[in-house]
């Protein structure tokens, strides 16, 4: 499945469950394991699993796969590895103690209108040039620095 399709698929998936704060975050030029980390908080145990079964549910409709899913018995933190994607479902406190938004860049892919499913798709086809824009940065050369006297 194309990545884009992929993540807009899961946006939606925890969209349709009213995830909260959804980052995206393009990984393609930090590892070759996965190409994007997604991560939502959800307000409960009783959420975070819902957002995690919403996730795999419209992954697998969609001809996806779910290689594994982590941290459903108790739901505070919940991780759905579906090959090109991983999606960490938290609640709140622990999403701020881990702070995985910090390992995995500063800058997400935006998504505007978080909790509009149209806002998020609109966003994330309109930002896309600028994840390519980033990708091409990161592989220039560096400018020449100048020898101090």
């Amino acid at each position: 499945m194309d990545i884009r399709k992929l993540q807009r698929l899961i946006v939606d998936a925890l969209d349709d469950v009213k995830a909260q704060d959804i980052k995206v975050f393009n990984t393609e030029h930090l590892t070759a394991l996965f190409e994007r980390v997604i991560i939502a908080s959800g307000t409960s145990n009783r959420q975070t699993k819902a957002l995690a079964a919403s996730v795999r549910d419209k992954v697998k409709a969609a001809g996806g796969d779910i290689v594994s899913m982590e941290g459903e018995d108790v739901g505070e933190w919940v991780l759905v590895d579906t090959g090109d994607a991983i999606v960490h479902i938290m609640q709140p406190a622990l999403r701020q103690y881990y702070n995985l938004e910090e390992i995995w860049g500063e800058k997400p892919v935006r998504l505007k209108a978080a909790g509009t499913k149209a806002g998020a798709k609109a966003s994330v086809e309109d930002h896309e040039d600028e994840v390519e824009e980033a990708h091409d940065a990161l592989d220039a050369p560096a400018p020449a620095r100048r020898k101090a006297k």
